[in-house]
């Protein structure tokens, strides 16, 4: 799997952009502010449809445009396929697919699978449970598209179940209030919430190995990366799970209906929804010690590169051959043995995109193709 050519229109800083691209290693060389992370993050847009840098589609359309494109030329299995992404702000995205529509946007997904590596990864470690949280759900999508649906509709839910907690809450305080309506919402918070929960377990139990072995060869062997799953559902909970048949769906169906409830009074009170996986955790460990607060900044790169080069192994040995990767500026964050490391352990990828201020921020094991960005242009150099 391998992008042939990326196509933009209006998309960030670029007017119009064309970029070809083979197989192997590429880097997009430029100084900051240029536009080298714009071009993979679009790349990454056409498979996750979603940015790295941003939670809203507004900022990747042009000032003064009304819409961006991006078209991506994708070779998996030695045949192309077209995919075309319009981003319109404030209206439902719209997708191509070898110039056909498609019904929903979200079906694009699994045509292009990317692992991106972005300075924005250490929050994965130092950040708050909602960026560990959007790191286990975007690789779910990843392997299983159709947990994109899954997800978008437990978080519907959540957002519908807020709002009534938060009205129901106010009209029992004047002596008004009428729950009734809460008891539907909590068979369907249950209900999507256990499909979610049930995938994020299983996605864990596979990452675990993965995760140690990524962060032995990144640190040299400086200690051992662990991580364990905090549920508003109580610990013990998940080695009942391990045990169920079909990653405990029921099981956890049933738990999360027992919370609800047990939790409404309180929930009422507060007006928002205390129970659920949109309330849990991936508490990351190194050795003993949790990593967010004791590991050094070193460790917490180390950890956080574990994690993607994780991601790359489940995904590469899946059908649909290796993700593209992508390197975005992250080498100029790294210390010499941790660049070196890196590089070592992803040159064999069947596609690299590296973006670098100046050549020399790329390893020497990455040399490959090289793209200079400047002002707006793009060229081949090589």
């Amino acid at each position: 799997m391998y992008v042939a050519h990326l196509s933009l229109t209006d998309f960030r800083s670029y007017p119009t952009a064309e970029l070809a691209l083979d197989p192997g290693v590429t880097a997009l060389i430029g100084p900051n502010g240029q536009g080298k992370t714009n071009l993979v993050e679009a790349i990454g847009y056409v498979a996750t449809l979603a940015s790295h840098r941003v939670a809203l589609d507004a900022p990747l359309v042009r000032f003064g445009a009304e819409r961006a494109i991006v078209r991506a030329s994708v070779v998996r299995d030695d045949r192309p396929t077209l995919i075309e992404l319009e981003i319109t702000p404030g209206k439902a995205n719209r997708a191509r697919i070898n110039r056909g529509p498609v019904p929903r946007a979200r079906e694009v997904l699994g045509l292009l699978r990317t692992v991106l590596f972005a300075p924005e990864d250490l929050a994965m470690v130092k950040g708050d449970p909602g960026e560990r949280r959007k790191f286990m759900d975007d690789l779910l999508v990843s392997r299983a598209p159709r947990f994109a649906g899954v997800r978008q509709d437990y978080e519907r839910v959540v957002r519908q179940r807020s709002a009534l907690l938060k009205s129901a809450g106010a009209a029992i305080r004047r002596g008004q209030g009428d729950v009734r309506t809460l008891d539907v919402w909590d068979q369907h918070l249950a209900t999507a919430g256990a499909e979610l929960l049930a995938g994020r377990l299983r996605l864990l139990g596979e990452l675990a190995a993965p995760v140690r072995k990524a962060y032995e060869q990144v640190s040299s062997g400086q200690g051992e990366a662990a991580f364990s799953y905090k549920s508003s559902l109580g610990d013990e909970l998940l080695g009942e799970v391990a045990d169920a048949p079909a990653g405990g769906r029921e099981l956890l169906q049933a738990r999360l209906l027992e919370q609800t409830s047990r939790m409404r009074s309180t929930e009422l009170e507060r007006g928002v929804c205390l129970v659920g996986p949109h309330r849990d955790d991936l508490v990351l460990q190194l050795g003993e010690l949790p990593a967010k607060g004791y590991a050094s900044h070193g460790e917490s790169w180390s950890y956080a590169l574990a994690l993607r080069l994780a991601s790359y192994e489940l995904l590469r040995h899946e059908q649909g051959g290796d993700p593209v990767l992508v390197l975005d500026d992250v080498f100029a964050e790294l210390d010499t043995g941790r660049r070196e490391r890196l590089a070592e352990l992803v040159a064999d990828a069947e596609q690299v995109l590296v973006t670098a201020a100046v050549p020399g921020d790329v390893p020497e094991a990455l040399q490959g193709a090289r793209v200079d960005v400047m002002g707006g242009e793009v060229t081949r150099v090589r």
